[in-house]
């Protein structure tokens, strides 16, 4: 009965893609943890307060139900002034946000254009939604502008989505936001933006690379809480009107226990943190500057893909760099295209330059 999955699994192996769950070891080259905020004593601090001040753990429902605690509000509120949009929803994850706002938001007389390396969560999304879906090059503005004209055209007319990521989690390149605005403006297209990497990284206090278009009403975006904020969660910041409608029809939102208030009240504190704390974003850019120093190459980011190209060649270094005290993991198909396996080197406040220097000598 089970010996469809042994197959699987084992052909996995022979292909040099098998997954299995590794602990942590060694100087933090892999995690999203980017300004080091995840085990801070303000994040610790601002949870225990929560616990004392009698937040509860766990929220008993939907927060359509009694889920609904004055945390999720608080923490939307300040979401909202911070990532300065009109409104936002708070999720229990960047990915059960980013299914929740396809899944609802794109009607079935309108259309998705998305970069072809969007993330997996906005692909799941869009298989759940009603609009249809066209995929176009990686960063091209004008292949998204041709999409929409050839939908047009073809009698399309609905309202054109413009789905990319700011910063992309496997590559470290940016998109080309104002390119992209240009185009939503010209064709009354919205435009949703997965901030997931930039959020804390990028811009004023944080805000990320789409700060200059906040509050725009044809821009979403989602800030995902459990990287560079160091907690857990996503936050779609949105028009109100748009907020109002997830409430009512995401079916990830209406159906789901709402997250853990504690886990609101450590997102909050870690929101005054890139107010109150600069010094984290300036010590990542230093420690960026050392990485490409060591590496050789620069992204303009705080990941660096150091692409190998064999599925099982990936894995060796990757072993090989964990083996000498530096936790890198392998990035193989079908998260990067085939022949593209690498290692993701991801720049972290938890490192050092002594450790950077030595994971470059142990690559070269």
């Amino acid at each position: 009965m089970l010996h469809f999955y042994r197959e699987d699994l084992a052909r996995l192996d022979a292909a040099d893609r098998l997954r299995t769950l590794r602990p942590r070891t060694g100087a933090d080259f892999a995690s999203n943890d980017y300004l080091g905020l995840a085990a801070s004593p303000r994040l610790r601090d601002a949870v225990a307060a929560a616990l004392d001040r009698g937040v509860g753990i766990g929220s008993g429902g939907s927060r359509l139900l009694r889920g609904n605690d004055p945390e999720h509000e608080a923490l939307e509120a300040e979401a909202a002034a911070h990532f300065g949009s009109e409104a936002a929803l708070f999720f229990a994850n960047g990915y059960a946000a980013n299914v929740a706002a396809f899944a609802t938001l794109p009607q079935p007389d309108d259309i998705v254009v998305h970069d072809a390396l969007v993330h997996a969560s906005a692909h799941d999304g869009m298989r759940l939604g009603r609009a249809p879906r066209v995929s176009v090059p990686h960063n091209d503005a004008a292949a998204f502008e041709d999409a929409i004209r050839r939908w047009r055209a073809e009698g399309g007319r609905g309202t054109p989505w413009i789905a990319v990521e700011s910063l992309y989690g496997m590559d470290g390149d940016r998109a080309p936001l104002a390119d992209l605005v240009a185009v939503a403006d010209r064709h009354q297209a919205m435009l949703l933006i997965d901030e997931a990497h930039a959020t804390g990284v990028f811009g004023g206090a944080g805000r990320g690379l789409a700060e200059a278009l906040h509050g725009a009403d044809n821009v979403v975006t989602l800030h995902t809480c459990g990287k560079a904020l160091g907690a857990e969660g996503g936050l779609l910041c949105v028009p109100r009107v748009l907020r109002d409608m997830l409430v009512n029809r995401a079916r990830g939102f209406v159906f789901s226990t709402a997250p853990s208030p504690l886990m609101a009240a450590a997102v909050r504190e870690a929101l005054r943190c890139l107010v109150d704390e600069p010094g984290r974003q300036a010590r990542l850019w230093a420690l960026v500057a050392a990485a490409e120093r060591a590496l050789g190459f620069s992204t303009g980011s705080q990941l660096f893909p150091v692409i190998v190209g064999a599925d099982g060649a990936a894995v060796a270094l990757a072993d090989r760099c964990q083996a000498a005290g530096y936790d890198v993991r392998a990035i193989r198909p079908p998260t990067v295209a085939a022949g593209t396996a690498r290692l993701r080197v991801s720049i972290t406040c938890n490192l050092d330059e002594a450790a950077i220097a030595g994971l470059g000598e142990v690559l070269r």
